[in-house]
């Protein structure tokens, strides 16, 4: 799947184990990050330290919700004021650059077009240059896709796996 190409934003959270969360960022990709190793190897949170109480209340980290297109806890934060002076709770949000950064794929969760397409090229004997000129494309791109680093729209696909491939193509949404 091809970087971020803007600021990350999470759409949601797939799951969470412990303090192992799974996220679906806004460039389609799953991410993993392990929040007891990001507050105290990343962050070094220490007693006194807002969010420090998430690492001993399992319970208060699984309050964990998206806010702001990032994630965070609505049960912990800081008071402040605003721009008239009233007192204003800001809860405890993590910047979602830092979160990307600080985590790895998901490979359950993500969708490994590329490999399928390599595997299947490679089973019936086609370099990726014979695969390219039955499906319409070029080698560059077929590189790209089986070292998913590019996108690839639905007919694109079609193609290369009915046309270059010689499969059938089937899609299922469970």
């Amino acid at each position: 799947m091809k970087g971020l190409r803007s600021i990350p934003k999470i759409l949601k959270i797939n799951n969470i184990s412990g303090y192992k969360v799974s996220l679906l960022f806004n460039n389609g990709e799953s991410r993993i990050i392990d929040f007891e190793k990001l507050f105290r190897e990343v962050f070094k949170l220490k007693e006194g330290k807002t969010g420090f109480e998430l690492l001993n209340d399992v319970e208060k980290f699984r309050q964990i919700k998206i806010i702001n297109n990032s994630i965070g806890w609505e049960n912990i934060g800081t008071y402040g004021k605003d721009i008239n002076g009233n007192d204003v709770f800001y809860p405890y949000d993590l910047d979602p650059i830092v979160l990307y950064k600080n985590s790895v794929s998901d490979d359950e969760r993500n969708i490994v077009v590329g490999m399928m397409i390599k595997h299947a090229r490679k089973e019936i004997g086609l370099t990726q240059e014979e695969l390219a000129k039955k499906s319409g494309t070029s080698k560059h791109y077929i590189s790209r896709i089986e070292n998913n680093k590019s996108d690839i729209e639905l007919m694109t696909l079609k193609k290369i796996v009915e046309a270059g491939l010689g499969r059938t193509l089937n899609i299922q949404i469970n």
